[in-house]
């Protein structure tokens, strides 16, 4: 049996790891290795009991630091356990430090790379993300692009063997999960009906790091007329703690602070809600999959799919009125395989197999 070492550490890649853990433990063995890139226990550990996603092998336990700091200490812990494991091949997701780190260790020790979540571009090298994700995709052995752009943004870059267009495994987890979501959470216990709110998230570095733009986010906030429902990302509660606005936020009785919320509890708010305002890629393509309307507080996004349909758009929030934009109408047109069939892990692991050998 094949031994595959699957590296994780930040919130997205728990909810992805999920569905492909699922299939791959059939026919090969897995060690499941946590950086801790999200230490919080709502952030981290709660996903393994949610999703029936089987306790670390290890955990690194890393925590918050630089970007440099924090990569450099993954990368050599990984490489530790990667000598001492010996396995056939790595497993990393998504665009954060913990993918990077998997992936340099990997290649150096000259162990296959497999990316999956490959292709995705915002072009927007001042993100970190962007630069983990165009460096793991010149690593890897296989790269597992979700959509048909993906594919082609590796292609613009001379990757063009060793892509698989898969589908995505955060569809396979949304699909697999929202009816056991039903069953435990309902938007009645919030206070709230469904349509009757809308669902905000912060955390990235282009809106936290830069103090005018948060102030213009939270302002924009401020100006909604219905009650906005606003989990609070430790880092990010932190930065408007420190930029006194934690006390503006109490003032507007319509801003409801809530503490971070599990994987569940996340898919029945976007469900239920009217809108999804948020700088998040994964939430983005949750309010697709949702069918709500998703306004990005970006530049761009990586997943421009769901903006050329209709159903995402891009507001910088420092010359765009949020209120005027989500008002205004919109043509939007869905399609349902936009992001595959709901199988992408069966894919994934069909073409492990193929890979092998």
């Amino acid at each position: 049996m094949k031994k595959m070492i699957t590296i994780v550490g930040a919130r997205p890649q728990f909810i992805k790891v999920a569905p492909v853990s699922r299939v791959l433990r059939q026919t090969y063995q897995e060690l499941l290795v946590n950086t801790g890139q999200h230490y919080d226990f709502n952030m981290s550990g709660v996903f393994f009991e949610e999703l029936q996603i089987p306790r670390p092998d290890y955990n690194l336990e890393v925590g918050s630091h630089t970007h440099g700091k924090q990569t450099g200490m993954m990368l050599g812990a990984i490489e530790e356990i990667l000598m001492k494991e010996k396995p056939d091949g790595v497993l990393v997701y998504g665009d954060t430090n913990s993918t990077l780190a998997g992936a340099l260790a990997a290649s150096k020790l000259h162990i296959p790379l497999f990316h999956i979540e490959a292709g995705l571009r915002s072009y927007n090298r001042q993100m970190p993300e962007e630069i983990n994700r165009v460096m793991t995709d010149h690593l890897s052995n296989l790269l597992f692009a979700p959509t048909e752009r993906a594919v082609h943004n590796l292609a613009l870059e001379n990757i063009k063997h060793n892509v698989r267009l898969s589908g995505d495994v955060m569809y396979d987890a949304v699909r697999y999960n929202y009816e056991l979501a039903r069953s435990k959470f309902d938007v009645s216990n919030l206070g709230q009906s469904k349509g009757s709110y809308y669902l905000c998230t912060i955390h990235r570095a282009e809106n936290t790091d830069q103090p005018t733009r948060l102030k213009a986010i939270i302002n924009s906030l401020f100006g909604l007329e219905i009650p906005v429902l606003l989990p609070l990302h430790p880092r990010t509660h932190k930065i408007l703690k420190g930029l006194g606005l934690m006390e503006e936020i109490h003032k507007h009785k319509h801003i409801k602070l809530m503490e971070p919320v599990s994987y569940l509890e996340m898919i029945i708010l976007e469900m239920e809600a009217k809108g999804i305002i948020t700088d998040s890629g994964g939430v983005q393509k949750e309010a697709y999959f949702a069918k709500v309307p998703c306004f990005t507080l970006r530049d761009e996004t990586e997943w421009e799919e769901t903006v050329e349909t209709g159903w995402n758009t891009l507001v910088n929030p420092l010359t765009m009125d949020l209120n005027k934009v989500m008002n205004q109408k919109r043509m939007s047109s869905y399609k349902d395989d936009l992001y595959g069939n709901g199988h992408a892990s069966q894919q994934i692991v069909s073409q492990l197999d193929a890979f092998f050998g």
